[in-house]
């Protein structure tokens, strides 16, 4: 059987033997476009009040299929609008955490040393630090804001993913294709960047999936404390907060942003775990 026949195996394999993988996937994917799509089409948009809609319960009839908030807003476009907010917060705050991780454990784990000694021992005295309310701390003394977000989550997740790297890295250094460009001279940053990276590109997509969940609770909590995403602005987390005093007399405006917020994040847990399992199996082999 020729390579290209052997290829076109392996990434069915990798991408889709986990049934886990592509539930979650799917319903990732539909998630995502309804919230890109919904406020598209939908007659009503995010902003506009009417105190003759106040909290009104779901409905077809009048275009409100999820029903109006306390101002009479439609909770449709809204939690569409809070999903993309969201989704892009914990995207952009892994990929913030995954740079960071990823430069500071593949240095560490690939000099070694005295300099990794040091550089870990950073990140052990970094642990002991109560994060949380370090965050916290920064969203109450500057304008709170996206990008402040992406940084304050980001800063927090990379820590995890520079012991995993520099693990990993120790083990990747000793082979030969790396030993054979040391010997030709080939610069540190080089090896690491074309030799040393993408072999980590497995193990990173991972523990990225698994970080994305991460950063979508500490943003909802933020949020849910109110030193997150502010108004007009929402989120899922804002508006799981906005529910929480109508979980009484209307249900529905907490009900539908908290199980979309649940689903999520069981679909990013899923899939990390499908994706892992399939790794581990691509080793085995």
């Amino acid at each position: 059987m020729n390579p290209a026949g052997k290829t076109s195996r392996r990434l069915p394999d990798w991408l889709t033997a986990q049934r886990s993988v592509r539930v979650s996937a799917a319903i990732l994917g539909a998630i995502t476009l309804a919230a890109i799509l919904g406020p598209v089409l939908s007659p009503h948009d995010y902003l506009t009040t009417d105190f003759d809609e106040l909290t009104r319960p779901p409905s077809l009839g009048d275009g409100h299929v999820f029903g109006t908030d306390d101002l009479g807003r439609d909770l449709f476009v809204r939690t569409m609008l809070g999903i993309r907010v969201t989704l892009m917060v914990a995207v952009v705050a892994s990929l913030v955490s995954l740079v960071i991780g990823v430069s500071y454990g593949a240095v560490a784990g690939y000099v070694g040393g005295r300099t990794d000694a040091i550089m870990m021992r950073l990140v052990d005295a970094l642990y002991a630090m109560p994060f949380i309310f370090f965050v916290i701390l920064l969203m109450a003394l500057f304008d709170r804001s996206l990008f402040l977000i992406f940084v304050a989550i980001g800063a927090v997740k990379w820590l995890d993913m520079a012991r995993i790297v520099r693990g990993q890295t120790l083990s990747i250094k000793n082979r030969e294709f790396v030993q054979a460009a040391r010997l030709t001279g080939v610069p540190t940053t080089r090896v690491i960047l074309r030799h040393i990276a993408p072999n980590l590109l497995g193990v990173v997509v991972v523990y990225v999936t698994l970080t994305i969940p991460q950063a979508i609770l500490v943003e909802s909590f933020l949020s849910f404390l109110g030193l997150g995403i502010q108004e007009p602005q929402t989120s899922l987390g804002t508006l799981v907060d906005a529910g929480v005093p109508h979980a009484e007399s209307a249900v529905w405006l907490l009900l539908i942003p908290a199980t979309l917020l649940a689903v999520i994040l069981l679909c990013f847990n899923f899939l990390g775990d499908g994706l892992k399992d399939a790794l581990d199996a691509r080793r085995r082999r």
